[in-house]
């Protein structure tokens, strides 16, 4: 699941927003965002469709992982 994080870090750096704004603006903890980068966590659906919703993108965006070009 850490494409997931890439995903999710790639959206929150292209609009120049921090953990902490994203934090606030979602309702999802900064300790929760951290524990996905780091795989402790694997993110309830819930929290996808927030993301998802908060980024303007689909779940399966947030999931999809990424080739190297």
């Amino acid at each position: 699941m850490l494409f997931l994080y890439k995903n999710y870090a790639t959206l929150r750096d292209e609009r120049g927003i921090t953990d902490y704004r994203v934090a606030m603006d979602t309702g999802i903890s900064t300790a929760t965002l951290s524990s996905w980068k780091y795989g402790n966590y694997t993110p309830k659906v819930d929290k996808l469709l927030i993301l998802a919703k908060y980024f303007g993108v689909s779940v399966e965006e947030l999931l999809e992982e990424q080739t190297e070009e």
